[in-house]
């Protein structure tokens, strides 16, 4: 089962957002403003039509599409009462399910698992983000100091975790065009940004 050890939660971590994948390959920019379309910004119907990809690309570990098709509802519950998201979200609690079902799992043991794959996630969006005020979670409090993500109460048993992300240094823009864009990322200057995360014990 994908999250029963570390080296499956890591390739869940890995592969949950594998449906960025056409997105990320082919970055647009806005055609009014000229700003890149990030990951908060792209029209809805691109944003809804990753996560039923990125569950189809899992199909064959059915607990780990699961849990993908329940992160998907979790990162866009704000938009519950939106009626354009209201297909979306019935689709991907009926893909959750079957997903579920074929795995021969239960809904309280997904949301259990799934604490791994959401504090995952906002450790990674903590630090690329430069996030300034914490992001809460199930009972966890997740910040950012420098370099440094720190997660209350400590999930990680007192250790220190190393990681690193691989970019590109581009301007801010604004672009002209999709291609002014992709001709900058691909002439950008490869770095290499480290951090840690690390567990604190909560305040008393």
């Amino acid at each position: 089962m994908i999250v029963r050890d570390l080296g499956d939660r890591l390739e869940l971590v890995t592969q949950h957002d594998n449906g960025w994948r056409e997105v990320d390959e082919e970055p647009a920019v806005d055609r009014h403003s000229g700003r890149i379309l990030d990951f908060v910004s792209i029209p809805v119907p691109s944003r809804q039509a990753i996560w039923p990809r990125g569950v189809s690309r899992l199909a064959a570990d059915p607990w780990a599409a699961a849990l993908v098709a329940h992160h998907a509802i979790v990162i866009y519950d704000r938009f519950r009462a939106d009626p354009q998201w209201t297909a979306f979200f019935r689709r991907m609690a009926d893909e959750r399910d079957a997903m579920s079902r074929a795995a021969g799992r239960g809904h309280d043991e997904l949301v259990a698992d799934y604490a791994f794959l959401r504090l995952a996630d906002l450790i990674s969006l903590s630090f690329c983000t430069r996030a300034t005020e914490p992001q809460q979670f199930a009972g966890w409090t997740i910040s950012r100091a420098d370099s440094e993500v720190r997660i209350s109460p400590d999930v990680f048993g007192g250790a220190t975790v190393p990681f690193e992300v691989h970019a590109r240094t581009i301007r801010c823009g604004p672009f002209a065009t999709d291609r002014e864009l992709r001709d900058e990322i691909s002439a950008g200057r490869a770095v290499r940004l480290c951090g840690t995360a690390a567990g604190t014990s909560p305040a008393r």
